[in-house]
């Protein structure tokens, strides 16, 4: 292991590989009321994606990308559309984080009764809960693993 990293065909791989964890982690966020999964687990698999990027480039190359303030910028708004979510449905129907999504054509489809392959739209708020929880578990995990990094960095030397 270098300053910069990792040897030159990690770094490749990983690059190849980053986006495929991204996509994984959107698909296990967007299908989490409907099978295993959700915003915390699919933010827990895209903070990996994050780490793998510190442990083949290095901490201090990644920090050049991912900075702390675009980290908190990204946590802020999960925060920020879990709320406003809750808000939404304690002004439609007098209780905070009410189902104000279901049986519409947006997320609200109620699926029929019976085996079914699990239909996207059927989950009402959760899945705009579970992106708001996966864009603060992604921010969140991967700020605490970078500045983490970047300490043990700085000791080294």
């Amino acid at each position: 292991m270098t300053d910069e990293g990792l040897s030159l065909i990690v770094q490749n791989i990983v690059s190849l590989l980053f986006p495929i964890a991204l996509i994984f982690s959107f698909y296990v966020i967007i299908f989490g009321h409907v099978t295993p999964g959700g915003g915390f687990q699919g933010g827990a698999v895209g903070a990996s994606a994050v780490v793998m990027l510190i442990v083949a480039f290095g901490a201090k190359k990644i920090h050049g990308h991912i900075s702390h303030e675009n980290m908190s910028i990204l946590e802020s708004t999960g925060a920020l559309i879990f709320i406003l979510t809750g808000l939404i449905g304690l002004i439609v129907a007098s209780t905070f984080l009410s189902n104000f999504l279901v049986d519409t054509s947006l997320f609200g489809e109620i699926p029929a009764w019976g085996s079914n392959p699990g239909i996207l739209n059927s989950g009402g708020i959760l899945p705009v809960l579970n992106i708001a929880v996966g864009m603060k578990v992604i921010a969140g995990l991967s700020a605490v693993v970078l500045l983490m990094a970047l300490a043990m960095e700085g000791k080294k030397k």
